[in-house]
């Protein structure tokens, strides 16, 4: 008799015992957790405490008696940057049934039909469509301002509550995109300056000021200051000082902060001007002109945050 492999194991989620009060009884004691029906019960009396709970443990799904040892996930993680929340369902298009059989031309017609309404259904209204087109190009602004996953998932729910509280009535998506990638980029951290936005998207920088100013009144926004010692770090490496240079210029911004002398001033253009102050006192060869370009200020600027530390100096 040939011996046949076992069937694959599937995690099944078993009872479980917590703590908590029965209103009826007063038991404290223990309580049974049935998470197939997403309820808690009374081990005493048996009335349900609790209905509909969440399960919050893993789902591990085994496929075949070879994977016992290599466990994974169903699904991709939901994400606030995808029209339907990544809770969408696609139909296979490999044509073949479950046995790897391909199926007959009248079923292939069939299931080309079924896929075609499968993904017209995904945007049935006109705010899925617009969510839809928004988040098509917030994949490209990622890619462009090399944006951290939390910065995207920021600028995702600030674009949802702009389009449930219907701020982009007369405003076109790119600019609210664009204003809504500013403010994550403020409050994740990120050096981004509306310059920088508003040349990969080609919008104005006076049309993101406005959306801008639009959804941190409108939606109460506390947003945090740029801190310029990231802007160091980005200007330095755009104009490729030494780490020597870096570093006298952390430590002349921070003797400048802590002397309160930075209150006022445009972060990029402080960080800039101490880059230029630290070049020249290690040799660097760099002028005002290319570093005041690279942060994307004036030359003005740059020598006005000058004459005001020196005059603070003095």
């Amino acid at each position: 008799m040939q011996n046949t492999p076992p069937p694959a194991k599937t995690a099944q989620s078993q009872p479980q015992q917590i703590t908590a009060k029965c209103p009826t009884c007063k038991n404290s004691s223990i309580a049974i957790t049935d998470i197939e029906s997403g309820e808690i019960i009374c081990s005493k009396c048996g009335i349900v405490i609790s209905e509909r709970i969440e399960e919050t443990s893993r789902e591990w799904h085994i496929f075949s008696p070879e994977e016992i040892n290599n466990k994974t996930r169903t699904g991709a993680p939901n994400s606030l940057a995808r029209h339907d929340r990544g809770l969408y369902t696609v139909i296979g298009q490999s044509n073949r049934d479950a046995a790897g059989t391909r199926i007959d031309s009248v079923m292939h017609s069939r299931m080309q039909r079924i896929r075609k309404w499968d993904y017209k259904t995904q945007f049935v209204t006109a705010q899925e469509r617009s969510l839809r087109q928004a988040f098509v190009e917030l994949d490209v602004l990622k890619d462009k301002l090399q944006l951290s996953n939390a910065a995207v998932e920021k600028t995702a729910y600030l674009y949802r509550k702009a389009q449930q509280k219907r701020f982009i009535r007369g405003r076109t998506i790119s600019g609210m995109l664009s204003a809504a990638a500013y403010i994550a980029c403020r409050e994740t951290g990120v050096p981004r300056t509306l310059k920088e936005i508003a040349s990969v998207t080609n919008n104005k920088v006076k049309e993101i000021s406005r959306d801008y100013r639009l959804l941190y009144f409108k939606l109460d926004l506390k947003i945090p200051n740029v801190d310029p010692m990231k802007c160091i770090s980005k200007i330095a490496s755009k104009v490729g000082l030494s780490e020597i240079t870096k570093y006298h210029a952390a430590k002349m911004l921070n003797n400048i902060i802590a002397e309160e002398k930075s209150a006022g001033k445009d972060p990029m253009g402080l960080a800039a001007t101490v880059l230029y102050l630290a070049g020249i006192k290690n040799h660097e060869n760099v002028t005002q002109g290319f570093i005041a370009k690279t942060a994307g200020i004036t030359e003005v600027t740059l020598r006005n945050v000058m004459k005001d530390l020196k005059k603070h100096q003095s």
